[in-house]
């Protein structure tokens, strides 16, 4: 029996062309299915509109089946429970203020009998191996942690199909992959049909049993997984992810630091933990510095004490470059204040001095020429984080401070993002990226710092950084191959 049927399916937003239209699909159960596709073809709003509780609103035709019938028909308590739905960010999920409560409130929603909650949560907990911070508060989780405890909840209710948008876009290759092994058993294990949609396959190869692109007007086909494999790499493969000039040694490397953090220490209450303690930090002017490490071991943080947003408890934060900086923040939703696309990127026209063809410019370089009258959160993720950094550059900042600028991005947007970057720093601009895309810091990083127990362990050129590491290393994937086909071709994508 087919877990999710689509026949002839289209869906438009209230005033807007469609997003997609005359979609079959046929997914069986039991399966690990890979939804691929560009930024804004419509994965996320697919996804959506399998889930009743969370379907878009707008103008839809054709039929979705799922698990046997139509998802807005009769039984919605039970459909509730049978279809689970992971969302890209897991601060967007959780609600509850300790993970034992969290795994208990879906089913207190659904008016499950409390023994059984009791049952399902204790099995839920010991399938993960959660038990050692069941007590634990969520806002203390890491990114990882924060998403196993949503696939419990999940588990929890004993679904039958889930649906997971790009669930590994904000976790550390470590806690990525024990995402993936806990979703691989999930699927394996208890039978329970995964669809998953991301922009990253390379590292769900393994464990996909079919795979689908999404092409958005053009429909969705069948693909095969062996296309979007892809090899890990990082000892010895320079060759393959820089150019020539690239690869040489930066004379950016001999600049003078512009930013000096000096044994900066950081808690966010007096009663938590340290989030740093004594992190040291050089960025060299005019490079691209980029900051790893796993979730919660301070990225964010720092970028935010460089930025001035926070105050360091102890030590000092020297940045020279504060009067004109422009910070990503990891949610980009967070920069929106505005009713249009095109009023965001107005909204600082008039302190900032730039003109109507400068915003039209930058409308048409980040794909949103389309959708300047679209609301900002009617956007996909991929869109919202194009708009946030059109926005940050119509200010025309000499410091960019990015946090996880390529989450939701496809390959061609990410590209894209990397050669603007790039040129950024040939003019002079100083970059400091906080990411988990490895791949991606391969090809733009002057120096890495890593950053483990509050401390700076490390800092390192691009070529020794990844000459060495067992786990942070990355792989031969989509975005790789599209640089290296736009180096050769003298940049075009």
């Amino acid at each position: 029996m087919e877990a999710l049927r689509l026949r002839g399916f289209g869906f438009a937003y209230p005033g807007e062309v469609p997003v997609f239209e005359n979609l079959d699909l046929a997914v069986e159960r039991g399966a690990f299915a890979l939804l691929v596709g560009k930024t804004g073809s419509g994965k996320t709003t697919l996804l959506k509109c399998c889930k009743q509780e969370i379907a878009p609103v707008g103008t839809r035709w054709g039929s979705v089946e799922v698990l046997g019938c139509m998802p807005d028909g009769e039984g919605t308590r039970a459909k509730a429970l049978a279809v689970g739905y992971v969302f890209q960010s897991p601060e967007n999920q959780i609600v509850c203020d300790t993970v034992l409560h969290e795994l208990a409130f879906g089913l207190e929603n659904l008016g499950v009998d409390p023994d059984a909650m009791r049952r399902r949560v204790a099995e839920a907990a010991a399938f993960f191996g959660i038990e050692p911070w069941l007590h634990a508060e969520t806002a203390r989780l890491s990114g990882g942690q924060k998403q196993l405890v949503n696939l419990a909840g999940i588990l929890a209710m004993q679904p039958q199909l889930l649906l997971l948008d790009e669930p590994t876009a904000q976790l550390d290759p470590i806690a990525e992959k024990n995402f993936l092994h806990a979703l691989f058993r999930m699927n394996r294990e208890l039978g329970i049909t995964v669809v998953v949609a991301t922009h990253a396959p390379e590292s769900m190869t393994d464990y996909a049993t079919e795979a689908f692109e999404l092409n958005g007007e053009d429909g969705i086909e069948r693909i095969p997984l062996d296309g979007l494999s892809g090899r890990p790499m990082g000892k010895g493969t320079a060759d393959a992810r820089r150019t020539a000039e690239g690869a040489a040694a930066s004379p950016r490397l001999d600049g003078r630091p512009c930013i000096v953090c000096s044994d900066a220490f950081f808690r966010y209450a007096r009663d938590r933990a340290w989030v740093l303690r004594g992190a040291d930090l050089r960025v060299r002017a005019g490079a691209i510095h980029v900051l790893v490490g796993g979730n919660g071991s301070g990225k964010s943080t720092m970028l935010r004490l460089v930025a001035g947003v926070l105050e360091p408890e102890r030590g000092k934060v020297e940045n020279g470059l504060r009067r004109r900086q422009a910070l990503l923040p990891q949610d980009p939703k967070a920069l929106f204040v505005c009713d249009s696309v095109l009023d965001e990127l107005r909204e600082w026209q008039k302190a900032c001095g730039f003109d109507d063809a400068a915003v039209d410019a930058a409308a048409e370089r980040f794909g949103l020429a389309d959708a300047l009258g679209r609301h900002p959160f009617d956007l996909s993720g991929g869109q919202q984080q194009g708009l946030a950094f059109a926005k940050l550059l119509l200010t025309g900042p000499d410091l960019l401070l990015l946090d996880e600028p390529t989450k939701g991005l496809d390959v061609p947007s990410k590209v894209a993002l990397a050669r603007e970057l790039e040129r950024l720093r040939d003019r002079g601009a100083t970059i400091v990226v906080a990411t988990h895309d490895l791949s991606f810091a391969s090809v733009l990083a002057d120096e890495l710092s890593m950053l483990f127990d509050g401390e700076v362990v490390s800092t390192e050129p691009t070529e020794a950084f990844f000459s060495h590491n067992l786990f942070y290393r990355y792989r031969e994937d989509g975005f790789l191959r599209a640089w290296a086909a736009s180096s050769s071709d003298g940049g075009c994508i």
